[in-house]
Formats: C-alpha cells, sequence, structure tokens
C-alpha cells in the first residue's frame, strides 16, 4: 500500500463518495507508528516529499534532541492570510489493549478504517494531505496552512514550538480549524488540562521510633486530602457549564509512589493529580490553594528534619478552550459541514493554544472520540467522506463566515 494509489474509489455506507487517494493517505499514515514514544519523523516525511513533489515548502520545528519535528505550510503563497488546518502526528501507545487487528494494519472492513490514530486524527491529515493539490488551484481568497505537530498526547509540547515558530516569523493566519475528531460538528469549547507531579521529601525512621521522622506518604495524604476536598467543593459550587458532560470542573489522582519496606518510616512519596478545569475556571487559584496547603504543612516537617518539605513541578498544560457561535470560523465549519449547531467536548485540543496566539480557532473533525485510544480504533468511510467534501468545500469557500 503506497498513498498514491489512487485506482479505485470507496464509497462510505451512505453513498458519499471518498477518494481513493483520501483514503489511502489515510491508510499510509495509520501505517506509521508514530506512537508518543517514538519519531514521528517518517510521517513528517511524508508530508513534506508530496508537499515538495507539488512545489511547497514546509518550514519545520523541532524537539530539543531533533527526532521530532512539526511542519507548518502554506499553500497559496502570496495570499494576504490563511486558515489552519491542524493535526497532530503523535498517538497514543495500545500496550495491554485487546487488539482483534493490527493496530498497524490499516484495514478497511465493513465501512471503517481501523487502526491506531485512524480517529485520533491521521484520517483528518491524511485526507487534507490528499486536497493538497486542490488547495493549491484553489482561488479562495485566503491560503491553506498546514500545522502538523509532535507530542500532542502527552502535553500539547510541540505546538508551543510551531506557535513560537510563527509568531518570529510574522506570520498571522486567519484561523484554525482542529481537525480532533467531533463528528464533523463543530465544537466551540472544551475544559483545560493541567497535572502536577508533587514529591514529598520526609526523613526515613525505623517504624518503632516514629516521633524521629516525617512520614512522606502520611504528608503526600493531607495533601490528597484537600485535592479530594477541593473536587467535592467544584462539584457542589462552582457555576455550570451546561453542555459539557460533567459540567464542573474536577480534580483528580492519577498516580501516588511511596515506601519501601513495612518497618520503615517512607523517606519519600510522590503523586501525580490533574485539574480539568472549565473555560471559566481560575486554574490558577486552584493550585494556588493546593500549594498553600502544602506549606502551612512544612514548618512542622522541617522541625524535625530541615530538608523535609513539598516541591511541585507541572507536567502538563493544556488550556481551556472557548470560541464561540458567532465567530467567523465557526460559521465557516457550519456552513462546510451541513451542521446547524455546535458542540462541546470533553477531551483536550491544541484549540486554545491557537486561540491563546489570536488565531481564532474552532475544533471539527472525522470520527468520535469515543472510538479513540481503544482497542480497534476506527473511523468509518462516512465520516471520512464528509470531512473530504469539508475540506473541498473550503477550497472553493470565497470567504470566511
Amino acid at each position: 500500500m503506497t498513498p498514491m494509489d489512487t485506482s479505485a474509489r470507496h464509497d462510505a455506507p451512505t453513498g458519499d463518495p471518498l477518494s481513493a487517494r483520501g483514503l489511502a493517505f489515510a491508510r499510509h499514515l495509520v501505517g506509521l507508528n508514530t506512537v508518543s514514544r517514538n519519531s514521528n519523523l517518517e510521517l513528517i516525511d511524508v508530508v513534506r516529499d508530496e508537499l515538495k513533489r507539488l512545489g511547497v515548502a514546509s518550514r519545520l520545528t523541532w524537539n530539543e534532541d531533533r527526532t521530532k519535528a512539526n511542519l507548518f505550510a502554506t499553500l497559496g503563497e502570496g495570499k494576504p492570510a490563511g486558515v489552519i488546518l491542524s493535526g497532530h502526528t503523535d498517538t497514543v501507545p495500545w500496550d495491554g489493549q485487546d487488539w482483534t487487528l493490527d493496530p498497524l494494519g490499516a484495514v478497511v472492513r465493513d465501512g471503517r478504517l481501523y487502526g491506531r490514530g485512524s480517529a485520533d486524527m491521521k484520517g483528518f491529515i491524511g485526507l487534507a494531505l490528499g486536497q493538497a493539490e486542490r488547495f493549491l488551484a484553489s482561488d479562495a481568497p485566503f491560503a491553506i496552512h498546514f500545522a502538523f505537530t509532535y507530542d500532542e498526547e502527552t502535553g500539547c509540547f510541540g505546538v508551543k514550538e510551531l506557535l513560537a515558530d510563527l509568531r518570529d516569523a510574522g506570520i498571522a493566519p486567519l484561523a484554525c480549524i482542529v481537525g480532533e475528531p467531533t463528528s464533523m460538528v463543530p465544537a466551540i469549547a472544551h475544559k483545560g488540562v493541567h497535572r502536577w507531579r508533587c514529591c514529598v521529601r520526609g526523613k526515613e525512621a525505623h517504624s518503632s521510633l516514629t516521633p524521629q521522622s516525617v512520614n512522606a506518604i502520611e504528608m503526600a495524604a493531607r495533601v490528597i486530602g484537600r485535592l479530594r476536598d477541593l473536587a467535592e467543593r467544584l462539584e457542589a459550587e462552582e457555576p455550570r457549564h451546561e453542555g459539557f458532560d460533567v459540567p464542573w470542573s474536577t480534580v483528580s489522582v492519577g498516580q501516588f509512589h511511596g515506601g519501601i519496606a513495612d518497618n520503615v518510616v517512607p523517606r519519600d512519596a510522590e503523586f501525580r493529580y490533574e485539574f480539568r478545569d472549565l473555560p471559566t475556571a481560575d486554574v490558577g487559584a486552584m493550585q494556588a490553594e493546593v500549594l498553600g496547603y502544602a506549606r502551612g504543612l512544612e514548618p512542622a516537617m522541617k522541625r524535625v528534619a530541615p530538608a523535609a518539605g513539598f516541591s511541585f513541578e507541572p507536567i502538563c498544560e493544556v488550556p481551556s478552550f472557548l470560541g464561540s457561535a458567532a465567530d467567523p470560523v465557526t460559521r465557516m465549519a457550519q456552513r462546510l459541514s451541513g451542521e446547524a449547531g455546535t458542540t462541546l467536548v470533553a477531551f483536550g485540543t491544541e484549540a486554545g493554544l491557537f486561540k491563546r496566539a489570536g488565531i481564532p480557532s474552532v475544533v471539527c473533525g472525522p470520527g468520535s472520540i469515543v472510538q479513540a485510544h481503544q482497542p480497534d480504533e476506527y473511523v468509518s468511510l462516512e465520516q471520512l467522506a464528509r470531512c473530504e467534501r469539508f475540506l473541498q468545500g473550503l477550497a472553493g469557500s470565497r470567504g470566511i463566515g
């Protein structure tokens, strides 16, 4: 299988046509192993080589050890501004999942494309690449930008480098469409995802001599209890943002490590927690409350062991996103998708970062998040066909809105 195999057409179950070219690109990308712990350069090279064949240059920005790259390209160079089609190239792993198909097999069966990343979100990237020639030939009054990033799944790290490069280069796109799986319904809001690692240093001792120790697990447990109190208060008191599955901000602890033996008071403990904050929430104030509580515990700890205390490290900062049904890019997405309404999504995306950079954004792409990250992940051919028509309509647009 190659991305240039265009010998046939595949129809979605509804009869809507899906081009062989678009499906071939999607299958080719799904067949590449770009789990976040791996390099994404094989996929980036596929995109860059196809764009180079069409005479389009690509801007690359790299991670620190140059094993991963973002790609930004402009189709329609010389037009005053453009619309970004945004997608992340990395996927989550499938270790330990009960797959019945090869996660990299890109199998098409029963009106579905199966494989890791098929829904999240290589289907969208493949379709966009398949429309590159149409975008170049378009007489739309704006360019189309491709923005394909690394390490979205681990904390949206790659897009931050891409946006910094655009700022430094003076590139100011009109709008951004993030092609995450929304079943082609434009999404105008999602929660933020903020995670921290808390390391607790105590003082070890034999468990028969606890007054001479600082129990790191017990101190960690006190902070975890405070996190639980905060979670319950938010559920009881925070103003609701209707439309979300859980219409308030949530707090949860995901990992805990500590202790070496039953008869040793533990010196060290570590736990990780996250906030899923509404777009209207003040996540800084939430973290400040946790930090302040921990600092209040430290004087008693330090009286026993001066080096004892807490340290906090942010490990994921994905800002919430709040667009509007009145935004021109939202109205354009509604028109192109044929959807009269909008939706909110529970998962995080890069849209909040694009908006913070001053780029109006909307989230709209093929497939459902219900299939993403699951064994036998898939996207239906019907959804891919709808997305392809959306992209074709974008190429024929007379303006945004």
